[in-house]
């Protein structure tokens, strides 16, 4: 049996983390934790999340119970979640990181990490989101530089960094497929620009409204036709169900830095 830990387990996607552990066959909740200042510290992990009584207090530092956990899931902030990274780093444990918003500075040090330890990183954990990716490479590998490409995005109001970490990773594997570089080519909005559409960019637009989970198009567009590769959340149980698997995936393997395209099998290139 897997013993998780949870980061941020009184927000929304920490509720359903807990809901996810409690429910997935070889991993158990084994500590969670909460901001310092939370009015919740104390309380009952399980009562907070809705699934009965676990025994398992919100605690402000996981460090006070790292006897109790195995591995580390960290939906959290970046601040957050380099902290968590110290103290797995640290004590030898393994992390599950569905984080965004990382500057290039942090995302060095958690590769400097995974020597030590495995870590899976992912800015989405949804088992259809990976498989867009791949359907993504696939179209790029094909249509090649005869469309225009255009990523969009929605979440929750809530939602701080934009464009969201999953379509900053779409981008990615579009540029890197059709040999572009995305610091280079992505155009984050048009205000102000008077000039014609250049064939290589990648257009980001965002938006951010209301309870949306999470919703992600990727356009490419040709004279007289387009395709358009969509995945749509409903719910985030989707993106907690994958971090078990990613946990129960990761929980044998050797330090290393994996992604959900490791977990699932797809890294193979396409023809």
């Amino acid at each position: 049996m897997i013993r998780v830990a949870i980061s941020g387990a009184a927000g929304r996607m920490g509720r359903s983390l807990i809901q996810a552990a409690c429910q997935y066959e070889g991993i158990t909740l084994g500590a969670a934790s909460e901001y310092p200042d939370s009015h919740l510290i104390g309380s009952d992990a399980g009562e907070v999340a809705r699934v009965g009584a676990l025994q398992i207090p919100l605690v402000d530092d996981l460090g006070k119970n790292k006897e109790t956990f195995d591995l580390l899931i960290d939906f959290t902030r970046p601040e957050v979640s380099m902290a968590n990274l110290v103290l797995c780093r640290d004590q030898g444990k393994a992390m599950v990181i569905g984080t965004t918003g990382f500057t290039k500075e942090q995302r060095q040090e958690i590769t400097r990490a995974a020597i030590e330890i495995p870590i899976v990183l992912a800015p989405n954990m949804s088992v259809g989101v990976n498989l867009c990716l791949k359907l993504l490479e696939m179209a790029a590998s094909v249509l090649k530089d005869d469309v225009d490409i255009e990523i969009i995005e929605a979440h929750h109001r809530h939602k701080v960094d934009s464009p969201s970490g999953t379509a900053l990773r779409m981008g990615e594997v579009v540029a890197e497929t059709l040999g572009r570089n995305l610091d280079q080519c992505a155009i984050y909005g048009r205000q102000g620009l008077r000039s014609e559409r250049p064939r290589e960019s990648i257009g980001f637009s965002s938006l951010r409204a209301g309870d949306i989970v999470g919703e992600h198009t990727v356009i490419f567009a040709a004279e007289g036709e387009r395709i358009e590769i969509s995945h749509k959340a409903s719910s985030r149980m989707t993106f907690a169900l994958g971090a078990m698997r990613a946990s129960q995936w990761v929980s044998d393997k050797p330090p290393g830095l994996y992604d959900m395209q490791d977990v699932l099998g797809l890294l193979k290139k396409v023809n």
